[in-house]
């Protein structure tokens, strides 16, 4: 869903406990109603004076952030990437979870030979994010799945890719329940993946 000035923190499709055991309340409320909040905010401030923007989507400034003015584009990346980011990070966990399904978990067996052998990539990707960012699955403009890391609140819509899945590997994202295990908390996370969605983002973007 296209999302236009004023930007809005949704609420949640669910209740804050729904991820428990695998993400914990307190981490669930503080980072959507906190977090994700600050940078609705900020975002909001930084266009209040630009009336000029505010027919223009957020998907379309994060996907073309040159055409942004440079006087406030830092801020709409690093505040709306980080509003893009956030919301779609809540949309992907749904608990319990489900196995992937339909074209996606072809594609996935067609390039990473399983599901196992995928999610070692993809912990392996989420390791890797030196500071703070996220992991996506992405496909390419010709249906291709790929792992992919952005740093701080960088998004793939600037790469021109179609985001499918995404982890927020933050701190704020799990240190109360996971302290620095990063590790333990990728493996928590995989238990709470929302993969009807990211099906239906896949036939989407093939669709393209």
């Amino acid at each position: 869903m296209d999302q236009f000035y004023p930007f809005v923190n949704y609420p949640l499709t669910y209740p804050f406990q729904k991820m428990e055991p695998f993400i914990d309340i307190q981490t669930m409320y503080l980072h959507h109603d906190m977090h994700l909040q600050a940078y609705v905010d900020n975002l909001n401030k930084t266009l209040a004076g630009h009336p000029e923007w505010w027919k223009v989507s957020l998907e379309e400034m994060l996907s073309d952030l040159n055409r942004v003015p440079e006087s406030f584009r830092t801020s709409v990346r690093h505040n709306g990437g980080g509003v893009y980011n956030h919301q779609f990070f809540f949309a992907g966990l749904r608990n319990p979870g489900e196995q992937p399904q339909g074209k996606l978990w072809e594609q996935i067996n067609r390039q990473y030979g399983s599901l196992p052998s995928f999610f070692l990539k993809w912990k392996e990707a989420a390791l890797s994010v030196f500071g703070s960012g996220y992991a996506w699955l992405v496909a390419d403009d010709k249906n291709q799945l790929k792992i992919i890391t952005t740093a701080n609140q960088d998004t793939p819509l600037e790469l021109h890719l179609s985001p499918l899945l995404v982890i927020d590997v933050w701190e704020h994202a799990y240190y109360l329940k996971h302290k620095n295990l990063r590790g333990a908390y990728v493996d928590d996370w995989w238990q709470v993946v929302n993969w009807e969605r990211a099906e239906i983002l896949y036939t989407e973007s093939c669709r393209k």
